[in-house]
């Protein structure tokens, strides 16, 4: 006599939910929109930012002067964090300066990518789409899921 856990009512080869194509095609969808949401903003804002490859929208505002910050940097920043709509998220009117070491504090990829694009002095602004922020989970706090955030940044010094 064999005995099976298997009852032969379950669909051979099936998953219940979405396959690998259709969450690439999901997430694919999802980037675009963001992006559109993006540009409207800029357009709306009459901003004149340019998109990394890798999708981070900048506008330096002033470089700032000396060497560009990379790995182990100690930077000190103040900055404003909103989401696209304008809710307000963070602020270092509130918090203070922030300190960060590049490549060591967690911060969101998009801003470490933008701050290495600064020097001592610099000021930008900073549009950061999900997949470059705080993704899916949003951060816990403030910024909720697949929030678009923008950043103003200005450099204080770095240590």
């Amino acid at each position: 006599m064999t005995v099976s856990c298997n009852s032969g009512n379950e669909k051979s080869g099936k998953q219940n939910g979405p396959g690998k194509k259709e969450l690439a095609d999901l997430n694919r969808y999802m980037v675009r929109k963001d992006r559109e949401r993006i540009e409207n903003y800029i357009a709306r804002k009459d901003l004149q930012m340019t998109e990394t490859q890798s999708g981070l929208w900048y506008m330096i505002k002033s470089e700032g002067k000396g060497n560009f910050f990379s790995d182990n940097d100690k930077i000190v920043m103040e900055f404003e964090c909103s989401l696209l709509d304008g809710t307000y998220c963070y602020s270092s009117k509130e918090t203070g300066p922030k300190e960060v070491v590049l490549g060591k504090t967690r911060i969101e990829p998009g801003l470490d990518q933008g701050l290495r694009m600064l020097k001592p002095g610099g000021q930008a602004v900073f549009i950061i789409p999900p997949f470059l922020g705080w993704g899916l989970p949003g951060d816990g706090a403030k910024i909720p899921s697949r929030a678009v955030i923008v950043y103003n940044i200005r450099i204080v010094n770095n240590l």
